[in-house]
Formats: structure tokens, C-alpha cells, sequence
């Protein structure tokens, strides 16, 4: 035992002689950090080379966070942004995307943040389906289900339609309180994170009746499908605004060519049927041509499934429909009618999509898109009476790696090369379709990123380690960001239900704690 314990200190010894040889830097500090070769900056800012840049930049944040009053204001308007799959990496790429990695997207500049845990009742990595009824029903849920708790899991029939089981949205809780309340989206209407405002499913593709009667046969008497739910339901038929995508579930072949609903209805022509004033509209045209003060409620469907990629939207000269900051604007303008405040709703839905696709310049774009609504948002909202908060509902897979010079192309490869002597791209993914682009299965070796022929164009995949068919979401946790009254209890870091608490306590709505208790 004793030689034993010679040995092994002898060992050490000799190990940390080697690594404080003068001069020579360990092995491994040398591969995980290594000496790139010197390349100038491609954007320079006067004074960073200073410490007194640094120093003063962060003098001026304190001033800024000691100055700040916190606002204990009743909130009269509540609105809720989400940028479906918007994880941590997802804004730090987009910054460059922007114009460069010291730049802020528009709610970076609020003055409250917070990480929220989006984990549901049955799945570490949840869906937009469980996390749109934790974040708007302030309830966790299992993956795939909407507007139900947990006793629901997916697929459910039976227990989708015990009532006990549903559970409603801060919507429903603002317009019980005399509020109006409204959604906007770039997907369907029908698809995951909208439907948490005002439907009760056990498996988000019950969009029309087609796919629920499949699924739940004898057992659909009776159930409602999510389109329905929007026109018909206890909290859909109540909405002022809906404006997004998904004409398809609303109607049979017989009323729209591309219709996927099977029991004949034209559930637009029945919207328009309840009231006089409700107004529907298809274009981007006839969208900004719409007089809030004269618009009863407002239904706007732009495209047959999703909206188009906003890059698809300048590409193509014959678009017609509306962007997010349109959109946004719009429903703001019809929702300020209500005397007694509203709560809005508002997805950038096609950053999770995007990603989804490994398609990693359109998810920032989407993510830019979406900033530009939240300032619109701002801008057309008094911070001192109205509430908006900014968050996602999970992460991706998606990564920024190391090591590009400031200012590059962050859709660009790295200065530095793999060590089978091909360049890397900085954006990647951990999984998705576009393993075998990048990835030769018969010669086992990595495809040249650079050499790809989609490679500039905004629809290019970025590389995926994994082969899936469909990229699949990540599970840390995901920004928060709040201007507005109570704002400042959206710090730390808390479990995503929590969310639409926080907001109905600072508009005393719900029956949950509130300001004006």
C-alpha cells in the first residue's frame, strides 16, 4: 500500500511539473481554448478598446436601475407576448442578426427579466400545446393537451369531456372582469399556443371535426373541435380579435377548395351570422382598411394553414397578407375601444417552425419580426396603465458556436476548422432533417457547410448532429421580460404557470391574488 501511495504522489508531481513548464500552456486549456489566428474586427465601436467604455457603460445602467421607480399601478391593459420556441440562443444570435451582438431587440430594452421552467406534468422537453395552457391557464399540463389539466392525457376523449377537467385562460379571466380580450398569430388560429386561450382539447390536432371524429369515433358526440370552440365557445365566441392563419379547419370542401372539415359547416359565414358587427377579413388590404371605432368583433384568416415566413412575404410581389407589427397594430387599435382595458395575446409563432426546419436565418428574422410588434406594442401603449410581458414557451436545439470574430456573418463559418480539416458553420443543431446534408453516410465524413449550393439563401439548413425528421424543442428555461405596472415581479426564476398569475394579479382580474385586494 505504501509503494501504492508513492507511486501515485510521484504521478501528480510529474503531472503538475509539466503543466508549469515556463512558457508551454497545458494540453488541454490549449485545445479547449486555443491561439486563432489574428483577424481584424469586421464592426469596431469607438472606446471598447478602453476600460473606461466599459467602466461608464455600466455607471450608466446602475444610474438607470437606481433611478427606476417601481410602478404599482392597477393595470387596465394586459398583453402577453410569445415567441414560440424564442430560446436564450435563439436571442443572442438574433442580436447579430440585427446589426450586431451589443445590440438589444426591443424588449431586451424592459426593465424586469426572468427565467421561466417550462417543463409540463409528463415530459422534461415540453410542446407548445402543455405550455400555452401553463402560461395562459397559470396550470401545467401533459404534452400535447390544451386547456385541460393533467388528469387529461393526449388523446383522451373520455376526459376531455368531464368539464371538471378544463381550465380556463387569463382571456377568459380578463373578460369576466368587463375586459375585452383578443389573439394574434402567425400560425393558425387553431394551432397550439392560440388555442390556450379558449379551448379544452386532448390532442392539439383536433383543429376540425375530420380529426376528432377519427380519433375519438362513438365517443366525439358531443366534443367540440378547436375551430368551433373559437367561433362557438363559451370563451372563443367572446373574443373581440383573431387574426392569424388556418382557414382550412373552418371550412368544408363545398365553401373553400382547400377546406378540411367534413360536416359541411362554413364556420365563417357563421361568425359573420352572430352579429352585424363582426367584420371578417382575408387580406392585408383589408385589414389596415378596417375602422376600429365601427368594428364590432374582427376575424381575420390570411393563409390556408400558416402564415408565410416573413422572408416568403418580401419575396413575393403578389403577397397579400398582413405582417406581425400589422397585425399587432391593428388589434391594439380595436381593442382601445374597450373602456374598461383589454388583454391581448400576440405569438411569433414562426420561430419555432423555422426552427422545427433547422432553418436558422428565418428564425432570426422571425424573432426580428416580432421585436419590431413588441415595439409597436409599446409605443402605442401608456407603460403606466398597460402591462406587457415578452417570453417563449420552450427553447430548441439550436446552438452558437465559437470562435467568430466580432462582426462576421453569424450564419457564416467559424474562422477556425474541425479537426477533419473542413470548416464548421457557427449555427447548428443538436438534432433535425438536415443531418444527411451535412453528414455523408457512405463515406462517413462531414459534408463542406460551405460548399452546399442553398448555402445564402434564407431558406438554408443549418447542420444537424442527429437525423430526425423534425428538429425537436430544448428544455432549459426561457427568458422573461416585463415593462409596465408590477413588472418588477417578473424577476428570478420561476416555473412558466406562474405567468398569467402575476399578470392577473397586477390587472385584478381572476380570482387569484390581486393588486386591489
Amino acid at each position: 500500500m505504501l509503494n501504492l501511495k508513492f507511486w501515485i504522489g510521484l504521478g501528480l508531481v510529474a503531472v503538475a511539473w509539466s503543466a508549469a513548464v515556463p512558457g508551454k500552456a497545458p494540453e488541454d486549456e490549449e485545445r479547449m481554448h486555443p491561439h486563432l489566428p489574428s483577424s481584424p474586427r469586421l464592426r469596431t465601436i469607438s472606446g471598447e478598446e478602453t476600460q473606461e467604455f466599459w467602466h461608464s457603460a455600466s455607471k450608466k445602467l446602475i444610474r438607470e436601475k437606481l433611478n427606476y421607480i417601481r410602478n404599482t399601478n392597477k393595470a387596465k391593459n394586459i398583453i402577453l407576448f410569445l415567441g414560440d420556441g424564442m430560446g436564450l440562443a435563439t436571442l443572442a444570435a438574433a442580436r447579430s442578426y440585427i446589426g450586431g451582438e451589443e445590440m438589444k431587440l426591443s424588449f431586451e430594452e424592459f426593465p424586469f427579466t426572468g427565467l421561466s421552467k417550462t417543463y409540463s406534468v409528463d415530459k422534461i422537453v415540453p410542446d407548445s400545446a402543455c405550455t400555452s395552457t401553463s402560461y395562459l391557464c397559470g396550470v401545467k399540463a401533459n404534452y400535447g393537451t390544451i386547456g385541460v389539466n393533467a388528469h387529461v392525457k393526449r388523446g383522451d376523449c373520455l376526459a376531455m369531456a368531464n368539464e371538471t377537467n378544463h381550465v380556463f385562460s387569463l382571456g377568459k379571466w380578463a373578460m369576466d372582469a368587463g375586459k375585452a380580450a383578443g389573439i394574434v398569430t402567425t400560425t393558425r388560429l387553431t394551432h397550439a399556443s392560440p388555442s390556450g386561450v379558449y379551448a379544452h382539447v386532448a390532442d392539439r390536432e383536433w383543429e376540425n371535426n375530420a380529426v376528432l371524429e377519427e380519433a375519438c369515433g362513438e365517443l366525439s358526440e358531443g366534443l367540440q373541435d378547436i375551430a368551433v370552440q373559437l367561433i362557438h365557445g363559451e370563451v372563443g365566441s367572446k373574443l373581440k380579435v383573431m387574426l392569424g392563419g388556418g382557414k382550412r379547419s373552418f371550412y368544408s370542401p363545398e365553401h373553400y377548395d382547400k377546406g378540411r372539415r367534413t360536416d359541411g359547416r362554413n364556420l365563417v359565414e357563421e361568425f359573420e351570422a352572430l352579429d352585424a358587427g363582426n367584420t371578417f377579413v382575408k387580406t392585408q388590404k383589408k385589414l389596415l382598411k378596417v375602422n376600429a371605432t365601427e368594428t364590432g368583433r374582427l376575424l381575420g384568416l390570411f393563409s390556408k394553414s400558416h402564415m408565410h415566413y416573413h422572408m416568403e412575404q418580401l419575396a413575393d410581389p403578389d403577397n397579400n397578407e398582413p405582417t406581425l407589427e400589422e397585425m399587432t397594430q391593428k388589434a391594439i387599435e380595436v381593442l382601445q375601444t374597450e373602456e374598461n382595458g383589454y388583454f391581448l395575446f400576440v405569438e411569433g409563432g414562426k420561430i419555432d417552425i423555422s426552427h422545427h426546419e433547422t432553418m436558422a436565418r428565418i428564425a432570426l428574422d422571425e424573432t426580428a419580426e416580432l421585436s419590431k410588434a413588441v415595439k409597436r406594442a409599446r409605443e402605442m401603449t401608456n407603460p403606466e396603465d398597460t402591462l406587457i410581458v415578452v417570453t417563449s414557451d420552450h427553447s430548441h436545439t439550436f446552438s452558437v458556436a465559437g470562435y467568430q470574430p466580432r462582426g462576421s456573418d453569424i450564419f457564416g463559418p467559424t474562422k477556425s476548422k474541425a479537426k477533419d480539416g473542413k470548416p464548421y458553420l457557427a449555427l447548428t443543431y443538436a438534432n433535425g432533417k438536415s443531418f444527411e446534408d451535412f453528414y455523408n453516410t457512405e463515406t462517413h465524413q462531414r459534408e463542406d457547410p460551405t460548399s452546399l449550393p442553398t448555402i445564402g439563401d434564407f431558406d438554408q439548413l443549418f447542420p444537424a448532429m442527429a437525423p430526425l425528421e423534425s428538429e425537436t424543442h430544448g428544455g432549459e428555461d426561457v427568458g422573461v421580460f416585463a415593462s409596465g405596472p408590477w413588472a418588477h415581479l417578473f424577476t428570478g426564476v420561476y416555473e412558466q404557470n406562474t405567468i398569467p398569475h402575476i399578470m392577473a394579479f397586477a390587472a385584478c382580474v381572476g380570482d387569484g391574488l390581486t393588486a386591489c385586494d
